[in-house]
């Protein structure tokens, strides 16, 4: 797809910039690898950027390249190395050199660090851009406090003078709240020659993105803006700003949530990544926290302090308090928790129901099988109404190999039993209370363990004697 202008289709190339180092983060990863809502800082731009339809999409790469290149995956996107980083122009250009060196068209110029900007707000810019014919347009927001940012310049009429920054601006055009905060978009005509005449007068010697602006206006090439929200534009520069959009891309996943039918009994503490799905008509109570590729069916109920992570949530399924849940899949009906924990490989089937301090681990339960209190399941496989009792262990683990358990339909796994695998337990098998399961049980039999009861009859009073005694020593 390619962006138009009138009836005229016109080729669209977008450009990342995403090489630099992030010295203020105080960190070993690049920054565009911090993540934000779920996701690294460039995946939320190339998330923005990617129903534009653009011809090409070019990242400028640089610190730590290939593990940037990484979290690229799955974007239809080439890479370009800036190997010495020397500003934002000569970022642009290497990308014009090693990707974009036959393009003509228009080039959407973005940054890996600026992770809120919409894909309405760039079909905006772009539009505005083709509406006026314009060479170079570019985005602006109106800030509190503009210290350090280039103010825009208008004439009378509102068009767009210039941009001065704030080291050449004077003390009234300092109080200019209008400020650009860098989005560009350029035909390629003008923006690859405008960028090898760049020269680096300024202190840090670095070849500035933004001289291109003072080039256009030059030339008399002509020059649209378009109005943002302050927040699309803010960019993370320190811990502290990943703290701040942290809380905002929240509020902003809530909210679309909310809007869809989804309701939370405190947003404020809801935890959701955006790559999180919630169907209409669930409940979502406090401290939840909802993560990575987890869908959430409808009519689900969630209560507080859950943690889902990367995993599928039936319909009308209840999350208790204090449920642990990753990599698993949970079907409809379903009851879970309190305090029960299923990892990686739990596939519960419809109305399966695991209670308090239970925990699950690469083990399949059938339809409305019930383990209710106190045991761990790993490794096994269950069939459809079975119950298996408080403190069971599958002993699934001799030191070196993990041995499956396979227990049928509409078994009775008594409390306190062990099952050691490799074993399985056939339909409508008993397992009696505190038995120890070695070999296998036929459908419809009683496992049990002879454990005779023995007694001692006045052994307590004659004990607390003899302890007493030593006491007194």
């Amino acid at each position: 797809m390619s962006a138009k202008k009138g009836a005229e289709e016109r080729p669209l190339a977008v450009v990342v910039l995403a090489a630099g180092q992030g010295t203020r983060m105080k960190s070993a990863h690049a920054k565009v690898l911090h993540c934000l809502g779920g996701l690294p800082l460039i995946q939320h731009v190339l998330r923005a950027a990617e129903p534009l339809g653009a011809d090409r999409i070019a990242v400028v790469v640089g610190h730590q390249a290939q593990a940037v290149e990484q979290a690229c995956a799955g974007f239809d996107a080439q890479f370009a190395l800036q190997a010495e980083q020397r500003g934002t122009g000569h970022a642009v250009a290497i990308a014009g050199y090693a990707e974009l060196g036959d393009f003509d068209g228009d080039v959407l110029v973005l940054y890996g660090d600026v992770p809120l900007l919409t894909t309405e707000s760039l079909r905006r810019l772009i539009a505005e851009h083709h509406a006026r014919d314009a060479t170079l347009s570019l985005l602006t927001t109106i800030v509190e406090d503009p210290t350090g940012y280039g103010r825009i310049v208008r004439d009378a009429a509102g068009a767009l003078v210039g941009i001065v920054e704030e080291r050449d601006a004077t003390p009234e055009q300092r109080r200019i709240r209008e400020i650009n905060p860098g989005i560009y978009c350029v035909r390629s005509r003008f923006l690859f020659p405008a960028l090898e005449r760049l020269r680096p007068d300024n202190a840090q010697g670095e070849l500035y993105l933004t001289d291109i602006v003072a080039a256009a206006k030059r030339a008399g090439e002509p020059m649209a803006t378009v109005p943002v929200p302050a927040q699309e534009v803010l960019g993370i520069n320190s811990r502290a700003d990943l703290a701040v959009l942290e809380r905002l891309v929240r509020t902003r996943t809530v909210q679309r949530h909310m809007a869809n039918g989804v309701t939370f009994l405190d947003p404020e503490t809801a935890y959701v990544d955006v790559t999180v799905e919630i169907g209409a008509d669930t409940i979502v109570g406090p401290d939840v926290h909802l993560s990575g590729k987890t869908a959430v069916g409808r009519d689900c109920r969630i209560d507080g302090a859950a943690f889902v992570a990367d995993s599928v949530v039936g319909d009308g399924v209840h999350l208790k308090p204090m449920v642990v849940i990753a990599e698993s899949r949970i079907e409809g009906g379903a009851v879970l928790g309190p305090f029960c924990q299923l990892r990686p490989g739990a596939h519960l089937h419809r109305d399966v129901h695991i209670g308090n301090f239970v925990e699950v681990k690469k083990s399949e339960i059938g339809r409305g099988t019930k383990a209710n209190h106190l045991a761990y399941i790993g490794d096994a496989t269950i069939g459809e109404e079975s119950n298996i009792g408080a403190g069971t262990i599958t002993c699934n683990y001799d030191g070196f190999d993990k041995h499956r358990t396979t227990i049928g339909d509409r078994v009775q796994i008594g409390s306190d039993s062990q099952l050691v695998a490799p074993v399985r337990i056939g339909d409508d098998a008993y397992v009696a209370t505190g038995t120890t399961v070695r070999h296998d049980v036929e459908p419809g039999a009683l496992a049990f363990n002879p454990k005779p009861d023995q007694r001692r009859p006045g052994w307590v009073e004659a004990f607390r004697k003899r302890k007493r005694a030593e006491k007194k020593r």
